[in-house]
């Protein structure tokens, strides 16, 4: 027998008979026809053991296909996956032993049951047949109850063990469904908690605030108007009395007159411009908030820009070196949207790019070529769509890392100082609440950029 291939007829008279060695599949024009039957592979050097297996399998409604040595069956197995082998130990060439380490050793064939056939009846062999993956041996000379037995008995459990694996398979799906669903929960809660916290926060500053300052600026026009009132009174006492006593002219170069007389008018004006600035900070933690305002409106999205960067001014200019701002706003119509959960998205995403500045001029202050920056750009991308996008020249994002920024409780800044939240809180706000994307690009040593892409108009879920 010189071909690894080859197909056996039975005759219930005369036996089994060898048909053409070129063909792979058995075929037995006397057997009924089977569909969808387990394929079982049978391996042996011995052509007369084939064909009393393929007799056995056949008749007994299973597809067979044959191998006459190790080479052969590995082909085989790779090509028709049968559902069972049935391999000979003692072969030529390849035996039964090192056969059975390759078809485990393949991922394609690893799963499938290997039943040993020998003559050998030395524990040493059978363990050693086991520990090459085998699930167990038939004893020649074959017995057709014994085979056909131990085939049907494997195969069970092969299916079993297929439909478990299938179950686990489902049941861990629908827990990895679960898990995330858990998580966007808490993420929610956790949300809705600071944002809620924000709000009274917010709330009782801006009305602590307000107050005052608002009594304050107010009389600080009066206020201008007696001092100047007073210094031109001064003036008129001065050119009336062009020799003041010796006491007031005493006190007049003691208290520098001049410069007071010079000075006092821009300090007021100073102090004007102090409360007015106050005043804008307090409208933009309002505006920057807005929890008060749970439905949606059509906005300008550059004023929550504008407040966040007000908000963040004192990190801004606090830095070893100072982070330039760089704007190219473009022209946003108004856009239908929850503004302050935007709101949050900016203050987080700037938030992050400063963190990341501030970590670079900490390891080199002083000594970075580049002057560090956050650049902040506005587009529409036609059609229904806007584009946000705000990048750093920052030190970037690994690979490793950037796979999992948008993860709940996913953080690499030490204890304390990130809970993991605020990419997450988002990603949810921009995709789950617009129905936009939020996306990063960076390069390790480049920088980092997040772009948001919202629609301009659109029902958005209004839970």
């Amino acid at each position: 027998m010189h071909n690894n291939f080859f197909r056996v007829e039975y005759n219930p008279v005369t036996g089994p008979i060898q048909k053409n060695q070129s063909a792979r599949m058995i075929e037995s024009p006397t057997a009924l026809p089977v569909t969808q039957s387990d394929t079982v592979l049978a391996v042996d050097d011995q052509f007369d053991n084939l064909t009393v297996l393929f007799y056995f399998l056949e008749t007994a409604g299973y597809q067979v296909v044959l191998a006459e040595n190790g080479e052969a069956a590995l082909k085989q197995a790779k090509e028709h996956q049968p559902n069972l082998i049935l391999l000979d130990v003692m072969m030529p060439g390849l035996d039964g032993f090192e056969t059975c380490r390759r078809l485990k050793a393949a991922a394609e064939t690893s799963m499938i049951p290997v039943i040993f056939m020998t003559a050998l009846t030395d524990t040493k062999d059978k363990v050693k047949g086991f520990n090459m993956g085998a699930v167990d041996y038939i004893t020649k000379p074959l017995q057709k109850d014994e085979v056909l037995s131990r085939v049907k008995v494997h195969l069970e459990l092969y299916h079993l063990q297929q439909t478990l694996e299938q179950r686990v398979a489902v049941r861990t799906a629908e827990l990895h469904h679960a898990l995330k669903h858990l998580k966007d929960t808490q993420v929610q809660l956790v949300h809705t908690e600071k944002m809620s916290s924000l709000g009274q926060l917010v709330a009782g500053v801006a009305h602590e605030i307000n107050n005052p300052i608002t009594f304050i600026h107010g009389n600080l026009q009066p206020a201008q108007i007696y001092i100047e009132d007073l210094l031109y009174l001064v003036q008129l006492f001065c050119s009336a009395m062009p020799e003041p006593t010796a006491a007031i002219a005493e006190h007049m170069e003691a208290m520098d007159f001049e410069f007071v007389q010079q000075d006092l008018p821009k300090v007021v004006q100073s102090m004007n411009q102090g409360t007015e600035r106050i005043k804008d900070l307090v409208l933009s933690l309002r505006n920057f908030s807005r929890l008060d305002e749970m439905k949606t409106e059509a906005v300008n999205l550059h004023d929550g820009l504008e407040s966040t960067l007000l908000i963040l001014h004192h990190r801004l200019k606090s830095q070893v070196n100072s982070i330039e701002i760089i704007k190219d706003y473009g022209e946003l119509p108004p856009v239908h949207c929850y503004p302050s959960q935007l709101n949050q998205v900016f203050m987080n995403l700037i938030g992050n790019s400063l963190d990341a500045l501030e970590e670079l001029s900490q390891e080199a202050p002083g000594h970075n070529s580049e002057a560090l920056r956050i650049q902040i750009k506005t587009q529409c991308l036609g059609g229904d769509r806007i584009q946000i996008i705000i990048s750093d020249n920052g030190p970037g994002i690994p690979e490793a890392v950037k796979a999992n920024i948008f993860d709940a409780f996913y953080t690499t800044k030490p204890m304390g100082k990130g809970t993991g939240l605020g990419l997450s809180i988002s990603h949810q706000i921009v995709v789950e609440k617009h129905g936009g994307r939020l996306y990063c690009d960076s390069t390790v040593g480049q920088g980092t950029q997040f772009v948001i892409e919202l629609p301009i108009c659109q029902d958005i879920d209004q839970s």
